[in-house]
């Protein structure tokens, strides 16, 4: 299957958008602009409407996930949207008992920690994502030019939430289940990679535009348990997606060791987060690959004349990559003041690519 005729990068709406040209090579005049979790808890808007909602219902609703996702483009005139949902609502939909616990995140009834485990996780084929579908064409239909991108957890994320049973700050069950059983990890980890893998193509066929794979905690692995026993995964899941025409990212927190494997298990885009400036990671990379990010979102609340200063060195050194979209090197702070992030759109939309290569 293909992308149906009616698609918006078929039909002519997004095609040429700068976010879809700049994540194929493309470099406009000016960069393109967007952020992770911009659509959420910042939002004045956001809070008001998930009232009495929990997350995971919020994210299954097709009207309020639509809503979710086009509130902050209304608001902070961003080149994307990006469909608002959670990397483990995949697992919810395949019949995993899990829950988003206010405060503390994702919460597994029977967390996965045995070969056995492994055989009884329920069939990734019989998950229902026909709420993502419905939501996703929603959202487009609203959207006009904008494009929007879908996402999904990269399989070692979902793993580790999965054999960890929640929140983890080193991801030491994971990483021990990887070398002590690694046939039951590799079960887990091709599981995680049909059911994501299925999630991201279900947005993607819907009417998303750019699909981003998101590795939470990559950040944990060394690059050889990454190369070995990951990142073949990773491609595992992009596979339910290679046959449509749409550009791919890859991000992952404290990925600044493995961005060059990241890059080849066949992505477009790589996303680099706060740690590593630009231009080292496009150095990283080859020179050739177009780079998302990297401010620092501890200086969203920094006084503006830091900020500035932090955004126009990023995209100084986002110039040393063939193309280069301006995003966070991680998500939004909750506590984000919205007038800053519309203000940092409009600085970047209003700085010529080429003045800042006149500089000295």
């Amino acid at each position: 299957m293909t992308l149906p005729a009616s698609h918006p990068l078929l039909d002519g709406r997004k095609g040429d958008s700068a976010l879809v040209s700049a994540y194929t090579g493309t470099r406009g005049s000016t960069a393109p602009v967007w952020f992770m979790r911009q659509a959420g808890r910042s939002l004045p808007e956001y809070r008001e409407l998930r009232v009495g909602t929990r997350m995971l219902d919020a994210c299954l609703d097709p009207s309020m996930a639509s809503e979710i996702t086009l509130q902050p483009i209304r608001r902070h005139g961003v080149d994307a949207g990006i469909f608002f949902s959670d990397i483990v609502i995949p697992l919810r939909l395949a019949g995993v008992d899990v829950e988003i616990v206010p405060g503390r995140g994702p919460v597994l009834a029977e967390p996965v920690r045995t070969a056995a485990d492994v055989v009884a996780l329920p069939d990734p084929a019989g998950a229902d994502f026909s709420a993502i579908e419905q939501g996703v064409a929603l959202t487009v239909g609203e959207l006009g030019s904008t494009p929007l991108i879908g996402f999904a957890g990269a399989p070692f994320t979902l793993a580790a939430y999965l054999v960890e049973g929640g929140p983890s700050k080193d991801h030491i069950r994971a990483r021990t289940l990887m070398h002590a059983d690694p046939g039951a990890w590799a079960g887990l980890l091709s599981w995680a990679a049909e059911v994501t893998g299925r999630f991201l193509r279900a947005q993607i066929v819907a009417g998303a535009s750019a699909g981003q794979l998101f590795d939470s905690w990559v950040g944990s692995l060394s690059k050889a348990d990454y190369v070995s026993r990951v990142a073949p995964f990773s491609a595992e899941a992009l596979e339910h997606v290679r046959d449509l025409p749409v550009p791919l990212v890859h991000f992952g927190v404290g990925s600044g060791e493995v961005l060059k494997p990241m890059h080849e298990i066949g992505v477009d885009t790589v996303g680099v987060d706060w740690r590593l400036p630009l231009d080292v990671a496009s150095e990283r990379l080859g020179g050739g690959v177009p780079v998302q990010g990297n401010i620092d979102p501890a200086l969203l609340a920094a006084p503006w004349p830091v900020l500035e200063a932090h955004v126009l060195d990023v995209l100084r050194r986002g110039l040393s990559a063939p193309a280069h979209v301006v995003n966070l090197g991680h998500g939004v702070p909750p506590e984000t003041d919205p007038g800053v992030l519309t203000r940092i759109v409009e600085l970047v939309h209003g700085t010529p690519l080429d003045s800042l290569r006149a500089e000295p």
